[in-house]
């Protein structure tokens, strides 16, 4: 939209109206009502490699008690000094190490943990003990006790993304801290999964249905096993691959109301058709190696590197040396309920 020119008479008038704290639409207009998604968000990748070694060096810095999540934040250097690595959604990697306990509290925003490295380490969720395995994805819904410790010998680093942006933006930002490092624990190791991820549901569960997935666990050795039996068919999506998204039993819609999550097969040599779409997206690469195009820039990626897709910018990704698993999530649950997701399959 043309901004209309500027005469003596309007600027006047604008410095008029802006002590009023004021402002002439048709002067902004071309700025708020874009043709398409415009955004300071840049196509980024961060080596799993440098973070780990920052990582290790922050915990011989600081404690997991004393910083109270041990995390390294992954800005957009489009968006530095905001913790954002895209508009809507914050991302970080956690490190616990061997032994320590990153203390129980609680808040407004819905997180979820991807797994990357050690074996054995637990969360607990609202009175329930999972452990964490390379791979697992793990929810903490909103205002949900959560605790994270480390029983082992060997440091644990996982992937952490929240809706922080998004809850910043609405006001809605609360924290409670419980007092203690450890919640109490009501219910045994897989007690959610026996109850919600065997196709089965309490007969007693009354109406209604939580906004996200009962089971705060996904392991990765069930994921894989769907992947491997649907490559069998070979069948592939052009845009895609072979790409599931992690769902919420007693609905069927995404696992968590405000972040889609996504797990992704890519043969090996597999290229896909070009595909944009307005969900600005995080990926983790969980097996193999690949390249990844945005727009005219190229993202090599190896296991567990990170790397962030703006909204509405042409992808293609490509498997590299045998076939590739990524996992990804996304702000597409809240823009599908509102009614402005969009995709663009190819035409890019």
């Amino acid at each position: 939209m043309d901004t209309p020119a500027e005469t003596p008479e309007r600027a006047a008038f604008y410095a008029r109206i802006d002590k009023d704290n004021m402002t002439a639409l048709w002067t902004v207009m071309g700025a708020l009502i874009t043709p398409e998604p415009r955004s300071a968000c840049v196509p980024a990748l961060w080596r799993f490699e440098a973070i780990r070694a920052a990582m290790l060096e922050a915990g011989r810095l600081i404690t997991a008690k004393e910083a109270e999540r041990r995390v390294l934040v992954l800005e957009n250097p489009g968006l530095r000094g905001q913790s954002k690595i895209t508009t809507s959604l914050y991302a970080g990697v956690q490190l616990v190490m061997p032994h320590e306990v990153a203390p129980a509290h609680r808040h407004s925003q819905s997180a979820l943990r991807f797994v990357l490295e050690g074996r054995g380490a637990h969360t607990s969720v609202d009175g329930e003990r999972t452990l964490m395995q390379p791979g697992d994805f793990v929810i903490t819904p909103h205002m949900a006790w959560h605790d994270h410790g480390n029983d082992t010998d060997e440091p644990v680093f996982w992937l952490d993304g929240l809706d922080i942006p998004l809850i910043q933006m609405l006001d809605a930002s609360f924290v409670e801290r419980l007092g203690e490092d450890e919640q109490p624990i009501a219910r045994p190791v897989g007690d959610s999964a026996a109850r919600y991820g065997a196709n089965l549901l309490p007969v007693d569960r009354g109406p209604g249905a939580a906004s996200t997935s009962p089971i705060f666990n996904y392991p990765y050795e069930r994921t894989r096993e769907a992947l491997a039996q649907l490559e069998k068919a070979g069948r592939y999506d052009p845009c895609h691959g072979i790409k599931m998204r992690y769902s919420n039993p007693l609905t069927g819609d995404h696992a968590m109301p405000t972040m889609g999550t996504f797990i992704q097969l890519l043969p090996a040599g597999f290229r896909t058709s070009r595909y944009r779409s307005t969900d600005a997206t995080v990926f983790t690469a969980v097996e193999g190696r690949g390249r990844t195009r945005v727009g005219e820039e190229v993202l090599e990626w190896g296991p567990k590197d990170i790397f962030v897709v703006p909204s509405w910018r042409s992808v293609v990704h490509e498997a590299l040396a045998g076939e590739a698993v990524l996992f990804s999530f996304s702000d597409r649950p809240v823009q599908e309920k509102i009614g402005v997701w969009r995709e663009d399959r190819g035409n890019a």
